[in-house]
């Protein structure tokens, strides 16, 4: 009998990879970003750009940049984290892969660039990644009125590192 298992890796971004990235944001998020957006996120960023690979095929990503200033306690003076978007195919969720992502993440903000907190926003009604951020140790901080272009409204969700 054969057995054979999925391995997950989890790598930086590379150019090469936006085709991929694109393609997963637009079949998994119904927000959308010009090809402009990813290239100058993987110039500046590309240590916060996560690309999730399942035998050599890119199934999800997760990338995040570093602000000045709290969202919520307004100090300018720290250093924070933001959470800018994160998918992962349907067909390979509930494998720990975001879990994965968002892990890479926190730790790069936190121990590269010494980020206080981080922060994300996500839709009220997608309760499944609610769950995962709480898992990781995300609250809500406050509710946002139609954030999103459809109307939908946002949770702030934090953690502080």
């Amino acid at each position: 009998m054969d057995v054979v298992t999925e391995r997950i890796r989890i790598r930086p971004a590379s150019m090469d990879d936006l085709d991929s990235v694109i393609a997963i944001n637009i079949e998994c998020l119904p927000e959308h970003y010009l090809k402009s957006f990813w290239i100058e996120h993987i110039e500046k960023w590309n240590d916060l750009f996560y690309v999730a690979e399942v035998n050599n095929e890119i199934v999800g990503y997760a990338l995040a940049r570093v602000e000045n200033g709290s969202p919520i306690t307004k100090n300018m003076f720290s250093k924070v984290g933001h959470v800018v978007s994160i998918a992962v195919r349907e067909k390979y969720r509930r494998k720990g892969i975001a879990t994965m992502l968002m892990s890479a993440l926190i730790y790069t903000l936190k121990t590269i660039y010494g980020a206080e907190e981080v922060y994300l926003e996500v839709r009220v009604s997608n309760e499944p990644a609610i769950r995962l951020y709480q898992k990781l140790g995300f609250v809500i901080a406050k509710r946002i009125e139609q954030y999103y272009l459809d109307g939908e409204d946002a949770y702030l969700m934090i953690k502080k590192l």
